[in-house]
Parts: structure tokens; sequence; C-alpha cells
């Protein structure tokens, strides 16, 4: 487990899972990025549980749709858990939606 600002916090006590809780905005985007791209680095990441973020913005959008091109280019299939109403709507709206979908094997 690792508090990422007083808002932020990544657990990563499941095997694949990496739970995300708390705000994911401005304030903890760039960190909560960092610690992510350590988790997947390990090679073991499945999957971002987002059912624990409570308050998401454009910063944290941002940062999800830049750890699913990550997983992308690595060849890694990242699912993402729980994704709030709010950041969903917001990817919508800005049309980056499907960037959000964990890829389709072949």
């Amino acid at each position: 487990m690792s508090a990422i600002a007083a808002t932020l916090r990544l657990d990563g006590d499941v095997a694949g899972t990496l739970a995300v809780h708390g705000e994911l905005g401005f304030a903890t985007a760039a960190l909560a990025l960092e610690g992510m791209r350590s988790a997947m680095a390990t090679g073991a990441l499945r999957t971002l549980d987002l059912s624990g973020v409570t308050h998401g913005d454009s910063a944290g959008l941002a940062c999800l749709l830049a750890v699913m091109a990550d997983a992308a280019r690595s060849g890694q299939a990242l699912q993402l858990l729980g994704l709030p109403e709010h950041l969903g709507v917001l990817a919508q709206v800005c049309g980056a939606g499907p960037l959000l979908a964990t890829p389709t094997a072949a």
C-alpha cells in the first residue's frame, strides 16, 4: 500500500489488481500515474479497480488514458473496473470512451 497525497491511496494487496481510493484529479494525477506505471513495470498488473475513486476530473482522466496507452504499447491487457460514472461521462464527452476499453484478443 502506498499513500500518494492526502486524498489518494493506491493499494496493490490483491494479486494483479491495483485499487485506487480517493480523489483522482489535478492534485494527485501525476503521482497516481507514477504509482500506476511503477505497478505496471512488474508485469503483473492486470486490473485497475477504480471503485474507490470518490472524485475525478480531466487530469484524472488523462492519467487513466496515459496508463491505458502505456499498457497497449507494452502489449499488456489492462482492465478498468468500477470506473466512476462521472469519469465515464467525461470520457464520452471528450470522445475518449473507447480508449478506456480493455482491448480484446483477436
